[in-house]
Order: structure tokens, then C-alpha cells, then sequence
């Protein structure tokens, strides 16, 4: 459980730190850099329709689901709450992250470096979450 709960935290971070870079790039309107991927790939994820969810931009509900898994972890490591929350969230996560990787792989053909990190976070902390319940 806690090598479980170490990872899902460190994850979380890098999760945070993935989105606040994307963030910055929603507010500028500059392109992101595309790592491992044509450039043209990022930019087509970047500005496509489905870059934002209800309205809300991808970034911004993936910094809030990151942050929300954080915080959980803490309360569930202070004792206030089991461990059900912690495993909602990251589940409702990866099933989005998987949503999105269809999207980009069968709709729009491309792929977004700082997209797929996401994916791999949530993939990766669905996985330990797995081994803590």
C-alpha cells in the first residue's frame, strides 16, 4: 500500500506539472513543444474541438483531477478518509485519458507529446491503485 500511494503521488505531481505547461499554453496561444511527435501532430490536438470538455479546457480539468488526487492521498494518509475517493477519482481519470487517446488516435490521427504523458500518469496510477485496494 504505501509503495502503491508513494507512486500514485509522485505521479500526481508530474501530472500537475504536465498540466500547468499546458495551461500556460492555453492562456498564450503559443504551440507546445512536440516531443517524439510532428509538430503538426501537437497543434492538431492543441486546436482541435475536443481540446476542451464542456467548455472546459482539457488542461484545466486534468490540473483539477491531479490536484483532487493529491489531496486525497493526504487526507487518506492522515486517516480522515478510506481509500474509495482516492481510487474514484483516479479511475474517472484513466477512463477519460483512455477517451482522449482513442480521440487521438482514431479521430484525429495525431498524437500530443504532453497528451500522452497524461495517459501514461493516469494509466500508471490506475495500476498501483489497483494494488492498494
Amino acid at each position: 500500500m504505501a509503495v502503491a500511494l508513494l507512486i500514485i503521488f509522485v505521479f500526481a505531481l508530474i501530472g500537475i506539472a504536465d498540466t500547468i505547461y499546458l495551461i500556460y499554453h492555453v492562456i498564450t496561444k503559443k504551440p507546445v513543444a512536440c516531443l517524439f511527435f510532428p509538430k503538426e501532430w501537437c497543434l492538431k490536438v492543441q486546436y482541435s474541438k475536443y481540446s476542451k470538455t464542456f467548455g472546459i479546457p482539457n488542461p484545466v480539468a486534468g490540473f483539477g483531477f491531479y490536484s483532487l488526487i493529491l489531496a486525497l492521498s493526504l487526507l487518506y494518509l492522515a486517516g480522515s478518509i478510506s481509500f474509495v475517493p482516492v481510487f474514484a477519482v483516479i479511475l474517472v481519470g484513466f477512463l477519460f485519458s483512455l477517451y482522449f487517446t482513442f480521440i487521438q488516435g482514431f479521430v484525429l490521427k495525431a498524437f500530443c507529446t504532453w497528451c500522452v504523458v497524461s495517459a501514461i500518469n493516469f494509466t500508471v496510477m490506475f495500476i498501483a491503485a489497483l494494488f492498494a485496494i
